[in-house]
């Protein structure tokens, strides 16, 4: 396996720009998510990777091969990825074995080895024991294997997913999760995939890129990107938290309880302000102290393993938290924020 890169990567459909100076660095069998709200770029980012598009400019390296540049564009048959799509693309009258096959088929694979593929293939899918039925003998979720298990027969370098669980129903999406991971730990396969659901990239990937209107606003790993956001439309993209206009403070660290205290008693509308995360888990609710803010409660909703409990401050700024007992609309309480992660400035 060999090192994808995405070096400077410009792409535009009828002289606009959809994707804008892209660079990514993916390592060989490395877990790779795309991830951003409706029309950020990614789906389009992946239609590159495929041979789908070719690039406007910029260019895309498989180890020392250049895949796409302006000047260069390898065909989708001649780059050897595989790709998973959300709609599954499945031949309704061919059966499981078929539908998995037909990749090697096209390739004039001889029957022996075609068959070899075809089981090791659905083994690791676990559907060995539906190779003779059709498509619509199965739930969604074995369809989803089956496109996966196709994706996989002609033994690719990388395998590209395209928003593969958005037709899935909760409970599937979760055992389809498990199945990626499984496979993925099993295969060992270089995989970038396409999602709008952060806890989907979360749960999966090995390191996120994060895009809003064509641009990477940041690549890092899930931890990193929940506990270490840049700004503050990443920091309610990512996870559950609350934004706190505070009194000026140099971005990108970490505040801890006195000076954040000091921060909020010294912020007013008036004066140049800065913007700090507070997550749900660092808020505590505490006997009147010293460091401890006065806050009512505002809302109170029951998730099953918890509360979620809204409340706003004294300046009428709203935080979100966590409590294992219900709390009383408009009751008063002190807490003690133990910890924030200060945001740069949008432009």
């Amino acid at each position: 396996m060999a090192r994808l890169v995405l070096d400077n990567i410009h792409k535009s459909f009828h002289g606009e720009s959809v994707v804008k100076g892209l660079n990514l660095t993916i390592e060989p069998g490395e877990f790779v998510a795309l991830l951003g709200p409706s029309g950020c770029g990614k789906s389009t980012i992946l239609r590159m990777l495929a041979g789908f598009e070719p690039v406007s400019d910029g260019k895309i390296l498989h180890g020392d091969i250049c895949l796409s540049s302006s000047k260069q564009h390898v065909s989708t048959e001649d780059r050897n990825f595989g790709m998973v799509f959300q709609s599954y693309a499945l031949w309704p009258h061919m059966s499981v074995k078929d539908n998995v096959g037909y990749p090697l088929k096209v390739q004039k694979i001889k029957s022996d080895e075609r068959d070899r593929r075809i089981q090791e293939a659905l083994e690791i899918v676990q559907l060995e024991e539906y190779a003779g039925r059709l498509p619509a003998q199965l739930s969604g979720g074995q369809r989803q294997r089956v496109a996966l298990a196709r994706s996989l027969v002609t033994e690719p370098d990388v395998v590209l997913f395209d928003e593969p669980l958005a037709n899935l129903d909760r409970h599937l999406r979760a055992k389809m999760e498990e199945t990626f991971r499984a496979f993925h730990k099993r295969t060992g396969a270089t995989i970038v995939y396409v999602t709008h659901d952060q806890s989907e990239a979360m749960s999966l990937a090995d390191r996120i890129a994060v895009l809003k209107k064509g641009e990477l606003v940041q690549w890092g790993t899930p931890q990193a990107l929940y506990a270490t956001p840049k700004n503050t439309w990443l920091a309610n993209f990512i996870g559950r938290g609350s934004v706190l206009k505070v009194s000026e403070i140099a971005p990108q660290q970490y505040v801890n309880s006195t000076d954040l205290h000091d921060l909020i008693e010294r912020y007013s509308s008036e004066q140049v302000f800065s913007s700090v995360l507070v997550r749900p888990q660092d808020i505590n609710f505490v006997p009147i102290g010293d460091l401890s803010i006065v806050v009512t409660v505002n809302n109170c909703i029951f998730r099953g393993e918890r509360y979620d409990v809204e409340l706003t401050l004294e300046d009428g700024q709203k935080l979100l938290t966590y409590n294992d007992m219900p709390m009383t609309v408009n009751s008063q309480h002190h807490i003690r924020l133990e910890q924030a992660w200060s945001l740069e400035s949008e432009s």
